[in-house]
């Protein structure tokens, strides 16, 4: 079952898509590249904080 924030990615080009609202109908299949997209369970990509030092 799809649930909202669900990521799927495509394996042939990698593009990444995000569930966003359910539309409530019977499940199917994202379809990218010719190719079923599959979920995947990924964390997402964290930047690096900066840190500034402060001369005195």
């Amino acid at each position: 079952m799809t649930s909202k924030g669900d990521k799927y990615e495509c394996a042939a080009c990698g593009v990444v898509c995000v569930v966003d609202e359910i539309c409530g109908c019977a499940e199917c299949d994202l379809i990218c590249c010719g190719e079923t997209m599959k979920k995947t369970e990924k964390p997402a990509k964290k930047k690096p904080k900066k840190t500034v030092k402060k001369k005195k």
